[in-house]
C-alpha cells in the first residue's frame, strides 16, 4: 500500500470480497511528512513519504484490517538507486519503476508474504493475471490502456504471477476513483504521483554526481564521422533520442545517436539516423511461452509511451533475444525495456543492449 488511491482501492476491494487482507507500506528512504529527507544532501518527491504511509495506515483502519510499515531502505538503495547511477554512468538510460516493480516490490514482498501466512500479494497495478488452459500464467495489459502497467512488469516471473492478484486491472482509473468514493476512502481524491520519486526536481544528472562524483568527466560530441562538434561534462547527462540540452550550434536538429562511456564520446545526428530496425536485448524473461527457438510474430514496446510496433523475435543463448521491426523505430535506448505483445498478452521482455 503505497497510500495512493489504487493500492487502496485494491486492498479495500479485496477486503469487500472477504479476504483476509494485510496491509503493507515500503518505507524507501527516511522522510519526514514534506518529503524532505533527513539528509540534506537528499530530496524525495510524493511517494512513499510519511504522508502517504499515514494515508495508507488511515485506510487499512477504516476497512478493519491491519497494517505494517516494513523498512526496504537498504534494499531501495541496493537494487533501485544504486541501478539508477550506474546505468547512467555507463551510457544507458534506466527504468527505475520497473527495477522496483520487479525486483524489489515482488521479490521481497513475496517473501514477507509467506511469513505472514499469506497466499498471495496484491498491489494496485493497472494490469491483469489469468491462467491459461495449461495451467500457464499469463500477464495481461489493464482494462485501461491509458494506465496500463504490464510493460513495467514483464520480469515477473511464473512463481510471482501465480501468487499475484491485481484487483483494479480490470478497471479504468475514473472507476477506481468512484469505487474509493463508495467506499469513503480519503485518498479518492488524491493526485497521482508523477515523478521518479527519489528526484522530484527531474534533476537526474545532479543526483547521478552526487553518488558518483567520477561520472562528470568531460568528453567529446561528434558526428556520425567522428568529428568533433563540442564537449561536454559527462555522458550521464544524455540519453539516446535527446535533442534539447547538446550546446552545440547547428543549421538542422541534431540528436543523440549513440553513447559511448568508455571513450567519453557522445554521438548526434539527424533524426533520420535514430530509425533503426533491430535490437538486441538481455535478462529476458519470456512469460505466456518457452523461449522460441524460431521467430515469432509481436508487436513490441522499446518505451512505456511508444505505440507497440510489428516485429518478429527469437530467443538467443544466455536469456538474450533479438527483435526485428518490419519497420524503423526511433530512439532504441540501451537500459530501456523492450516488451513483447500479443494482443493484450504480455509474451516476454528484457533489457535493450
Amino acid at each position: 500500500m503505497s497510500g495512493g488511491v489504487d493500492s487502496s482501492v485494491a486492498a479495500a476491494l479485496l477486503a469487500e470480497q472477504g479476504h483476509d487482507v494485510i496491509g503493507l507500506s515500503m518505507q524507501l528512504y527516511p522522510s519526514t511528512s514534506s518529503g524532505q529527507a533527513t539528509s540534506a544532501t537528499e530530496r524525495f518527491g510524493t511517494c512513499c513519504t510519511l504522508d502517504d504511509l499515514n494515508d495508507a495506515r488511515r485506510v487499512a483502519s477504516k476497512i478493519g484490517f491491519p497494517h505494517y510499515i516494513v523498512n526496504f531502505e537498504r534494499q531501495f538503495r541496493d537494487t533501485v538507486i544504486s541501478n539508477f547511477v550506474q546505468e547512467y554512468a555507463s551510457g544507458r538510460t534506466p527504468l527505475p519503476c520497473a527495477h522496483c516493480n520487479s525486483d524489489l516490490k515482488f521479490s521481497t514482498l513475496l517473501d514477507r508474504a509467506r511469513g505472514l501466512g499469506a497466499e498471495q500479494v496484491a498491489t494496485g497495478h493497472y494490469a491483469r493475471v489469468e491462467q491459461a488452459r495449461g495451467g500457464r500464467w499469463l500477464l495481461k495489459r489493464s482494462a485501461d490502456p491509458d494506465k496500463d502497467q504490464s510493460y513495467f512488469l514483464f520480469s515477473l516471473t511464473q512463481d510471482q504471477l501465480a501468487r499475484a492478484v491485481f484487483p483494479v486491472g480490470g478497471l479504468t482509473k475514473p472507476e477506481v476513483r468512484e469505487q474509493a468514493r463508495r467506499l469513503g476512502l480519503v485518498v479518492a481524491d488524491k493526485p497521482d504521483s508523477q515523478e521518479i520519486c527519489f528526484i522530484p526536481d527531474g534533476d537526474y544528472a545532479s543526483f547521478v554526481e552526487r553518488k558518483e562524483p567520477a561520472v562528470a568527466r568531460a568528453g567529446a560530441i561528434v558526428d556520425r564521422e567522428g568529428r568533433e562538434l563540442g564537449t561536454h561534462g559527462g555522458v550521464h547527462r544524455f540519453t539516446v533520442g535527446q535533442r534539447k540540452g547538446l550546446g552545440i550550434a547547428s543549421t538542422i536538429p541534431l540528436y543523440v545517436l549513440r553513447i559511448d562511456a568508455d571513450a567519453g564520446t557522445v554521438t548526434v545526428g539527424s533524426r533520420n539516423a535514430l530509425e533503426q530496425t533491430r535490437l538486441t536485448a538481455s535478462g529476458v524473461n519470456w512469460i505466456s511461452l518457452d523461449a522460441p527457438q524460431s521467430a515469432v510474430r509481436v508487436s513490441a514496446q522499446i518505451r512505456h509511451r511508444h505505440k507497440p510496433a510489428a516485429g518478429s523475435v527469437i530467443a538467443l543463448a544466455d536469456a538474450r533475444a533479438e527483435l526485428i521491426f518490419d519497420e524503423g523505430q526511433p530512439a532504441i535506448t540501451p537500459g530501456q525495456a523492450v516488451v513483447f505483445y500479443e494482443g493484450d498478452t504480455v509474451v516476454g521482455g528484457g533489457w535493450i543492449e
